[in-house]
């Protein structure tokens, strides 16, 4: 059976490693055949027929006494012993009161008035739907693996002019990889040729080509789809963000969601109550009914212990979230756990940051204006050094504008002046690069109107004088209008907010229908922004890079961080990892959320519903064995197949 269903405590001491009580069951399937995981039941249920068959249809004498115990008993064993042997060790390891030890007692119990086949049905539909549900986890383990862990063993490692087939985990770093078109990348590395393209899909879930350039990272996962390419290597094989991704998605399920941790809770009373209770239906009618018979009230009782299985919540509720995380991860979205699909199911506001979100972060220079007074060219080369320091993508946007860094410039003590720019001391004089809140921070005048630019402006100072501006203009993403189109269908709040300039700002948010923009903000403006929606008792969503916007992101209900490609520090600071840095995305998020949740509250009306009719039947003795296998057995299966349903389904459209 699978580790992901039952109610069992986290009692077990710290050597005890290889019982598994935090998730409950430890008969791991994982290796085995679908025949090799249903032989045992399969054997059962032929025992089981030919037993009833001699029961009710032949009916020869000799088909009674031991002959039939034995029988029945046969047919018990290849599905009883497993959960018995599960019953002993929860208690051994202080879960007395386990689903185990409640399907053991109720099937021992049937035994123990002459209900064989009974006995033996409810243990054999409990491992029928112990083997489904196992199935159904696998599947969601192999969604994600497929998707994700898609490295070849082997690689093909270039060495003068010749190519040697090595396995990948032996590979060095600096080793170069010649990769074929078709073949799949083993590890992280750098083009060094000029230019391929390469199909992405088992990292961002989208199949469209991206082409890259020499320089350019190419990662694990990637395939190869033109010409042969040469790669260097950055990283080795378990360093790899591939590996790195994989690791993170597989942990997810330790985050456990609210409603997962208040089942796994409530399971741990209401088994023993429901125990007691049932104790209680078999002994206490012998005090209040006239003809009381302890075999009819028994039978009762066992029957009200098989329904009362905690084991399709138990079961289907954390199946539920596992496969949101895989629907998440098909469609390139990283969440980090259970609980933050819960978080986006009610999300009410999205809080965006401008640059590398909404907009591509690739900036160009597009204008350059420097003061009569001072020398371009050495102006410039002071801006390329200083900016050298800075990993905004408007630096690179300036180093590619001025070409090489001049290392042998006498220039040092450069800092970030955050929400503002960069100040350091050139042949010993004061240098600024900023907004124009730096040049008033430093008091110093300019004649420009910086209300009229609508892209971002960077000026300069240098000598304590204003030197001129540089406007770098970044471009719209393709999907940033569908983003906001999508969110605002789901009724959600959305705001920009953005260290840039305000005229910049209100332009973005005018062509994106965007109502509420806030641009000239500094980090602690957008705590305080965040922290004013979330004073209206509001849930807020960040979207941002996850490193530089790191305070907001602690700050809100939940952290999205675009391309989690790009960045170690955005695996490591968000929450939730849209990993081809389409804000569109956030939508299929919050829907993925949404879904898993309505899934999660199917199952527990479902299974509460039918659980709660056919205990009451049981009590008054109208339901028998074969009813308490539906009630628990049954709706389980119900639930399992409810919750995989997720793994499906297209949440891209609108």
């Amino acid at each position: 059976m699978s580790k992901e269903c039952c109610s069992h405590p986290n009692t077990e001491p710290a050597n005890h490693h290889d019982h598994d009580h935090s998730d409950g069951h430890t008969h791991d399937s994982a290796d085995q055949s679908i025949f090799q995981m249903f032989l045992p039941a399969g054997i059962s249920f032929i025992l089981l027929m030919t037993g009833i068959f001699l029961d009710y249809y032949v009916k020869p004498e000799w088909f009674s006494g031991w002959v039939r115990f034995i029988l029945y008993l046969v047919a018990y064993i290849p599905v009883g012993v497993p959960v018995l042997k599960e019953a002993v060790e929860s208690i051994r390891f202080g879960d007395f009161f386990s689903e185990f030890f409640l399907m053991s007692l109720a099937t021992l119990g049937a035994f123990g008035i002459g209900e064989f086949p009974e006995g033996v049905a409810v243990m054999l539909f409990y491992s029928i739907g112990e083997n489904f549900q196992s199935l159904a986890v696998q599947r969601a383990k192999k969604n994600i693996k497929t998707l994700l862990d898609q490295r070849p063993d082997e690689i093909n490692i270039l060495k003068e002019n010749k190519t040697f087939k090595i396995k990948a985990e032996e590979a060095e770093i600096g080793d170069i990889i010649q990769l074929k078109p078709g073949e799949k990348l083993a590890l992280d590395g750098e083009l060094i040729s000029e230019k391929a393209s390469f199909n992405t899909s088992a990292l961002t879930g989208e199949s469209t080509p991206d082409t890259k350039k020499k320089g350019d990272e190419i990662l694990a996962g990637m395939i190869n789809l033109n010409s042969v390419s040469e790669i260097v290597i950055l990283r080795k094989f378990k360093d790899s963000k591939l590996s790195r991704i994989l690791e993170l998605v597989q942990n997810a399920t330790t985050q456990k969601a609210q409603t997962e941790l208040f089942i796994r809770k409530f399971a741990k009373i209401y088994t023993p109550i429901v125990t007691f209770l049932a104790l209680g239906i078999a002994l206490i009618p012998y005090f209040i009914v006239e003809n009381y018979d302890f075999k009819d009230w028994l039978y009762r009782a066992l029957v009200f212990l098989v329904i009362s299985c905690p084991c399709a919540l138990v079961i289907s509720i954390p199946l539920g979230y596992f496969g949101g995380i895989g629907a998440g991860s098909k469609n390139g979205i990283l969440f980090k756990g259970g609980n933050f699909l819960d978080i986006l199911s009610t999300v009410q506001n999205v809080v965006m940051d401008k640059t590398g979100t909404l907009t591509e972060g690739v900036f160009k220079v597009k204008d350059i204006k420097i003061e009569p007074e001072f020398n371009q060219s050495e102006i410039l080369k002071y801006l390329n050094f200083v900016e050298s320091k800075s990993t905004h993508p408007i630096a690179m946007a300036i180093h590619e504008f001025a070409g090489e860094i001049d290392h042998t410039l006498n220039i040092e003590n450069v800092e970030e002046v955050p929400g503002y720019g960069l100040k350091a001391e050139v042949n010993g004089n004061v240098f600024l690069a900023g907004n124009f809140k730096l040049m008033k921070k430093f008091g110093l005048k300019y004649n420009v109107d910086e209300t009229k630019f609508h892209e971002t402006v960077i000026a300069i100072a240098y000598q304590n004088k204003f030197a001129g501006y540089i406007t770098i203009a970044d471009k719209i993403k393709s999907d940033a209008q569908e983003a906001v189109s999508k969110l605002k269908n789901l009724g959600i709040k959305i705001t920009m907010l953005s260290g840039d300039k305000s005229s910049v700002v209100q332009e973005i948010a005018k062509n994106l229908n965007i109502d509420n923009a806030f641009g000239d903000l500094l980090p602690e403006d957008k705590v305080n922004s965040v922290k004013n929606i979330k004073s209206k008792n509001e849930s807020v969503a960040f979207v941002g890079d996850g490193l530089n916007d790191a305070p907001v992101i602690a700050l809100s209900d939940v952290g999205i961080a675009m391309g989690g490609l790009g960045s170690d520090a955005t695996i490591e600071t968000a929450d939730v990892i849209i990993q081809d840095d389409k804000p569109s995305k956030i939508a299929t998020a919050i829907k993925i959320g949404k879904e898993t949740k309505k899934i999660v509250w199917q199952n527990i009306i479902l299974a509460f519903g039918v659980k709660a009719i056919v205990l009451i039947l049981g009590a008054g003795g109208i339901a028998t064995m074969w009813e308490a296998v539906f009630a628990d057995v049954g709706v389980a299966l119900l639930a399992i197949l409810n919750a995989v349903r997720i793994q499906n389904m297209n949440f891209r459209q609108n």
